[in-house]
């Protein structure tokens, strides 16, 4: 059973504000819990210099500069830009136990976030392409 998320308590309408916002994969992937699969999201090499933000609503994430590559084929970030813009939750699916991050602001799910990262946090936040927006640096 895939995470609760916010999701769940859209009222039709919501719901259907959100399909039609969101391409299919992002709407699987940030709606409903799911996972792009990997080496296949058009962030997970990119360089690009600037800030990740929510698909969904435009917050802020992370920055370039803590975007690394972990080898996993997702796009990996050693911190958030603001560890208060994501929230952790436990994840018991798929019958392991993990970190799930999510947008704080409008519950998107994002990724998971896992302690084999480099310093200096020892985190690696593993994220969906399909869950972020990137902005250029000016």
């Amino acid at each position: 059973m895939p995470p609760e998320h916010e999701s769940s308590a859209l009222s039709p309408e919501q719901d259907q504000e959100w399909r039609s916002r969101l391409t299919p994969e992002q709407y699987k992937v940030t709606r409903e819990g799911g996972t792009e699969r990997a080496f296949t999201g058009v962030y997970w090499n990119h360089k690009g210099r600037g800030t990740y933000a929510c698909i969904c609503c435009g917050a802020d994430l992370f920055r370039s500069d803590s975007k690394y590559d972990s080898g996993s084929g997702w796009p990996s970030f050693w911190e958030g830009l603001n560890p208060e813009a994501i929230s952790r939750h436990e994840d018991t699916s798929h019958g392991m136990v993990r970190v799930e991050i999510r947008c704080r602001r409008c519950g998107s799910h994002l990724g998971h976030v896992f302690n084999d990262g480099p310093a200096p946090t020892g985190e690696r936040f593993c994220v969906n392409s399909a869950s972020l927006d990137f902005r250029p640096q000016d």
